[in-house]
């Protein structure tokens, strides 16, 4: 069973390892991507994600299909999180399933990379001291929300 969401509560591991099981794989990847307390050697109190949802969604579902027709995985969950993060909470979680280890590993890696790149969802850190900046938005010096 695949999973593509993009969501405002915690990401359910639970969820997740049930849906990548299946008796006819050997191998299970999964990335989850946490709210640190820096970035760029600055101190940080959390994160704030934005997203256009039909669209991450959409985007989403394509990057799975891909990692199926590249990797021949058998099972895909892509889930992001939305709104205010605290330090330490799951913020992004990909996880595949397939016959073998190397191809769940490689089409993991390859799932969160294409996250990263083509998916519109922004992501405003909560610095230390109170300030705010959205990450990878030109406007973001602006105080602009980037949509």
């Amino acid at each position: 069973m695949d999973i593509i969401r993009v969501q405002d509560r915690a990401i359910e591991m639970g969820e997740a390892l049930e849906a990548i099981q299946d008796p006819a794989v050997g191998g299970q990847a999964l990335f989850l991507g946490t709210v640190r307390n820096h970035f760029e050697g600055r101190p940080s109190w959390g994160l704030f994600y934005e997203a256009y949802q039909e669209l991450a969604e959409a985007e989403m579902a394509a990057i799975a299909a891909e990692l199926k027709a590249e990797f021949g995985v058998s099972h895909v969950v892509m889930v992001h999180r939305v709104g205010e993060l605290a330090l330490g909470e799951s913020a992004v979680l990909v996880a595949v399933s397939s016959a073998h280890r190397e191809e769940a590993l490689k089409a993991c890696q390859a799932g969160i990379d294409r996250i990263k790149a083509r998916v519109p969802i922004w992501k405003k850190e909560r610095w230390a001291d109170g300030a705010t900046d959205w990450h990878d938005d030109p406007d973001a010096s602006s105080g602009e929300t980037p949509l």
